[in-house]
Formats: structure tokens, C-alpha cells, sequence
């Protein structure tokens, strides 16, 4: 007997699954990741672009007015203090670079953005590019250095070439594609609509190579001619020949430098002379085309001088120390420099000025930079019989051009932002009731005389250093501009204060080397520094942040002795290190 079952009712057929795309697959009218890459692709060669033609614009206007430097100084001058602060702590000598980094970083993320937006809104896509160029359009021509509308051409061509590569580069790729609209059961489908056009990728990436090649270029001849302009500047200031002196510097006294490792110098080299100053690109001014316009309130004789008729006057030379109010205790910015220039009070008698005390009715000096800072100096003391300089010499050199070249402002007594005004080209007389100078809206103080300050500089803060026979030398630099340093005195630990050895004194208006010969014991310690001035004046032990007008307290620093147990350690021991760290040079902060 057959065991096969008999046959049922045919199965009737189930619905066959939806026909759609596998999982992996974009859903339908979304671009490829290849297609994104490539719009982002898009975005930076245009970009580039643009950055290249914005160089060559430089050239008919100036380099100040590029893209970059323009946002770049503008973000600096609208930056909080503590953004400031933050930065120059974090960053150091490098703020600048790191600030021309960050700029350079988001026109990138922007041109790849707007890259990715082309192919969906062309005309998005393109007014992103015309905003980005007018803000720097704006950012240049609102510089305080700005003088013409010309200073908007290179930021407006360089977002007219942006523009055209990003439009030509995106209708080589594909747009969304649409998506079909479902056809309702028992209707007739619409006509089929004429796809997109495929992206000829190929065409794609050979227009691109074409167009990098191409800004390459322009960005080559951009420098080159930027480069010439430079060189016309950097031969003007090879081709100086410093006068002699008709009123030499006083040779520096054999003891004023201590024979101690690790002490600052005497002389700071200009390599290594701290600089402070707003200026993303140093300017590179001709000396054969520089002038100096002294006019304003009480000036009868208003006069325009050049540097050959500053170089026929009489010539003297001094030694100067120069200091930033933003130093904080212990800081590096200080150095003492040879200065060579003549004497700012007589260039002023001459144009009729008189100070406030003899009835002149101006009370303020008005630097002007080429790079459009103002610093405002008190005619009194710059009239006072004190060494006012507008020097072109520095260590028996023409001034480098970071440090204002062809001429500069150097007074002795008053911190950097209210007298050392570099590559000056304009000195306006005024009051301090009228105008405020660059750094005063800025929450610092209109006058600012230096105050009593002394450095450790070895051993450095956190060192280790070895208990022996032989003393360790503690020994820094103390500085009191225009008043001189009669007496250094150094504290360890809790113990009392007692005097350093001084170095000969070399004038008044330059720092002093001193030294404390200390025969430590194994352990931690804590080192503090006070200078006393010429006037008899203590160096306060108060701390106070450098705004509004120079920090104060002593220089503190936490050192380890080794060489012995530590039970030898002495007692009454202060556990907190002071402020030992040094920030580098920085361009954000008042000098």
C-alpha cells in the first residue's frame, strides 16, 4: 500500500516581498559619500583659490590687508583681556602663529562646508563666499592703519575667484537626485523625468588640478613682487649708516656684570629682546620714503621730517631699559638695550611745543604706528631733561624691523605702552581729556611710570640644585627706571631678609645685576627677591595682576637642595612655590 499523501489544493502564491534597495544602499536621492568628498574637495580648491588671488591683491594695496591679517588684528583689538591673558599663558612667543593657525583652520572647515552645500544651493553656497569676503573686506578698511578703500580689493577679489572655481567646479557633480513619487493602484505612472546628468568625476579632478595649478601660481608671483617690496625696505635699512654719536654712551662699568651663569645679560642681544606689539605682519618701511609729522594742539611750527634730516641732528647714545606693563613678577618682558637717536624734547622745542608746567596747552604726546597703534605719552616727562629718544640705533645697529625700524620712541621711566611707540610715523600734540590712546578704552591706564622690580633668573623656579662646600648663587636683574636700585635683598623660607651683593650701577635708567651667595641645607625651599629704589622706595609685596598699570609683589620660587637627609631641612618652611613661571614674548598685551 502506497504511503505518498495524496495531493492538496495548490498553494496559493503569498505576496512577494517589495523590490528596494539593500541595506547598505544611500537611500534613494541621497549623494554618495564619494559625491560629498568631492563637493568638500570642491570647496577647498576654490578656497585656495581665492587665498592666492587675496595675496595678489596685497600687492596693489598692502600687505596689512590681506584676509588673514586683517580678521586677525581686528580678533585681537575685540578680544576680552582674559582671552588674552588665557592665550599669552597658554601660547607663549607663539600667540601669533597660533591665532593665524586658527583663522587658517576655520576657512578651511568653511570653504569644505560650503563646498558640501554647492552642489544642493548653488546660490547658498555662493553667498556664503560674498559674506566671507566682505567680512574681510570690512575687517581691513576698519583697520586704524587703514588710509583708503583699496585695503578691501584683496579680501573682494579674492571672494570673486572663490566664487567662480565653486561654481565651475560644482556643476561638474551631481545634485540630489528626486525622489519617484509612489503611483497610486489603478493609475497610469507619470513620465518618467530626464535624470540628473552623471558627474564626469574625471573632468571633475582634471579642472581641479588645473585650477590648484593655476592659484599656485598666482600665489608664487604674489610673493615674488611682495618679496621685491620687502627687499626695497630690508636694502634701505643695509644701506643706513649710523652717525657717530656727538654724545657717546658712558662706557659700562667693568662691574656692572656679574661673572654668575644663568643672570640675564647686561646688554640684551636684539635675538632675544622681548617683543610686544598688535602686529600679525611686522611692518617693513622704506626708509628712503619715512616721515615723521609733528603737529597738533600748541605746536606753531607743525613740520614734517625724514630720516636724513633726524640723521644731521645732533646724535646721542644711551643705555635704556625698557619694560611691558603686562610683565607679570618675574616675567621676561625687560631687556636694556644701546640706544642710538636724538633727543625727542628738542625735535618739540623746535616745533614751538612747550610742556604743561611752562603754559604749553597740550598735556599729551600721540604716537602714531604705521600699523595704526596709538600710544600716549605725558609731555611733561617727556620734556622733563630726561633721555626721550626717537632712536634708529639699537646695540650699534639700524633697529630691526620687528623692533621699528626706520624710528621709534624709547623714554626711560614709563612702561612700554605709554612711550615706545615703534615704527612711528605720526607724534600729535593733545590732551588726555580729549583722547584716549589705543590700550586706554581697553581697561589700562592712561599713565603709567614703571615700578620697582626685581627677577630671579638662577637657579630657576623648581630647579635642583646641590648643598656642597661652595655657596649657590641666587642672582637676577632689578630695575627702577629713572629712579636707579640702591639695594637688593633676598629671603629663604621665612627667614629675614638679607642684602645681595649689587653690581656696579651703570645709570639710572638701565636694570641691575645683584647676587646672594646662600649656603643652602638639604630640602625644599622658598627664594624671594625685593629691590629698594634710588629714591629709598621698598618694593611693595603687595600682589596685583599687570592691568590696569603694572603688576607688583615679589618674585617667588620654590627650589630643591639635594645632597644630605631632608630632616636637615630648615624650619618655618613656606610648602606654596610663588610665581616662578615665565610666559614667553607676546603681541596682545601692552608693552
Amino acid at each position: 500500500m502506497s504511503t505518498t499523501p495524496p495531493p492538496g489544493p495548490p498553494a496559493t502564491p503569498g505576496p512577494s516581498p517589495a523590490p528596494g534597495p539593500p541595506p547598505s544602499a544611500p537611500a534613494a536621492g541621497a549623494p554618495t559619500r564619494t559625491d560629498r568628498l568631492l563637493a568638500a574637495l570642491a570647496g577647498l580648491v576654490a578656497g585656495y583659490a581665492g587665498l592666492a588671488v587675496a595675496a595678489l591683491g596685497t600687492v596693489v594695496a598692502r600687505p596689512e590687508a590681506g584676509p588673514v591679517p586683517a580678521v586677525g588684528d581686528t580678533v585681537v583689538d575685540h578680544s576680552p583681556a582674559g582671552v588674552k591673558e588665557w592665550a599669552i599663558r597658554t601660547f607663549g612667543e607663539n600667540d601669533k602663529r597660533v591665532l593665524e593657525t586658527g583663522i587658517m583652520v576655520l576657512l578651511v572647515v568653511l570653504a569644505a562646508l560650503l563646498g558640501r552645500l554647492a552642489p544642493r544651493s548653488r546660490p547658498a553656497a555662493l553667498a556664503g563666499v560674498g559674506v566671507l569676503g566682505l567680512a574681510g573686506a570690512l575687517a581691513a578698511v576698519t583697520r586704524p592703519d587703514s588710509t583708503s578703500a583699496v585695503d578691501a580689493l584683496p579680501s573682494l577679489a579674492g571672494a570673486l575667484a572663490a566664487g567662480f572655481v565653486l561654481y565651475v567646479l560644482a556643476v561638474r557633480l551631481p545634485g540630489p537626485r528626486p525622489v519617484p513619487a509612489p503611483v497610486p493602484e489603478g493609475s497610469l505612472p507619470a513620465p518618467e523625468e530626464r535624470p540628473p546628468a552623471p558627474a564626469d568625476r574625471r573632468r571633475f579632478l582634471l579642472t581641479g588640478a588645473v585650477v590648484t595649478a593655476g592659484a599656485t601660481g598666482v600665489l608664487l608671483v604674489a610673493r615674488a613682487t611682495g618679496a621685491t617690496r620687502s627687499e626695497n625696505a630690508a636694502a634701505s635699512r643695509e644701506a643706513l649708516r649710523l652717525p657717530r654719536p656727538a654724545s657717546p654712551a658712558k662706557p659700562v662699568p667693568p662691574g656692572a656684570r656679574l661673572p654668575v651663569a644663568g643672570i640675564s645679560p647686561f646688554i640684551t642681544p636684539n635675538g632675544d629682546f622681548y617683543r610686544v606689539d598688535t602686529a600679525l605682519v611686522v611692518p617693513r618701511l622704506d626708509a628712503g620714503t619715512w616721515r615723521l609729522n609733528v603737529h597738533g594742539r600748541g605746536v606753531p611750527r607743525a613740520r614734517v621730517f625724514t630720516l636724513p634730516e633726524l640723521l644731521r641732528r645732533e646724535v646721542i647714545e644711551r643705555d635704556i631699559t625698557l619694560a611691558c606693563v603686562s610683565n607679570e613678577v618675574g616675567g621676561p618682558y625687560v631687556g636694556n638695550a644701546r640706544w642710538l637717536g636724538v633727543r625727542l624734547a628738542d625735535l618739540l622745542r623746535e616745533c614751538g611745543v612747550r610742556p604743561p608746567s611752562r603754559g604749553g596747552p597740550a598735556d599729551q604726546l600721540v604716537a602714531r604706528s604705521a600699523d595704526g597703534m596709538t600710544i600716549g605719552s605725558p609731555v611733561e616727562e617727556v620734556m622733563d631733561g630726561r633721555d626721550a629718544l626717537l632712536a634708529f640705533g639699537m646695540n650699534g645697529q639700524p633697529l630691526p624691523f620687528a623692533h621699528g625700524f626706520p624710528v621709534r620712541m624709547v623714554v626711560p621711566g614709563l612702561y612700554g605702552y605709554v612711550s615706545a611707540c615703534k615704527w612711528l610715523t605720526s607724534l600729535e600734540l593733545t590732551t588726555f581729556a580729549a583722547y584716549d590712546a589705543y590700550w586706554v578704552p581697553r581697561g589700562w591706564a592712561a599713565r603709567a611710570p614703571i615700578k620697582t622690580q626685581s627677577r630671579i633668573d638662577t637657579p630657576q623656579a623648581f630647579a635642583k640644585v646641590a648643598a656642597g662646600p661652595r655657596p649657590v648663587p641666587v642672582a637676577g636683574v632689578a630695575w627702577a627706571q629713572h629712579r636707579g636700585i640702591s639695594k637688593v635683598q633676598v629671603r629663604v623660607d621665612d627667614g629675614p631678609w638679607r642684602d645681595a651683593e649689587l653690581a656696579a650701577q651703570d645709570s639710572r635708567d638701565t636694570w641691575r645685576q645683584w647676587v646672594y651667595r646662600w649656603h643652602p641645607v638639604p630640602g625644599d625651599h622658598t627664594l624671594a627677591v625685593r629691590a629698594v629704589d634710588g629714591t629709598g622706595a621698598v618694593q611693595t609685596g603687595r600682589t596685583s595682576d599687570p592691568m590696569p598699570n603694572g603688576a607688583t609683589g615679589r618674585h617667588t620660587i620654590t627650589v630643591t637642595v639635594t645632597g644630605g637627609s631632608t630632616a636637615a631641612r630648615a624650619p618655618g618652611r613656606a610648602g606654596a612655590p610663588g610665581p616662578g613661571g615665565r610666559p614667553g614674548p607676546s603681541s596682545w598685551w601692552p608693552s
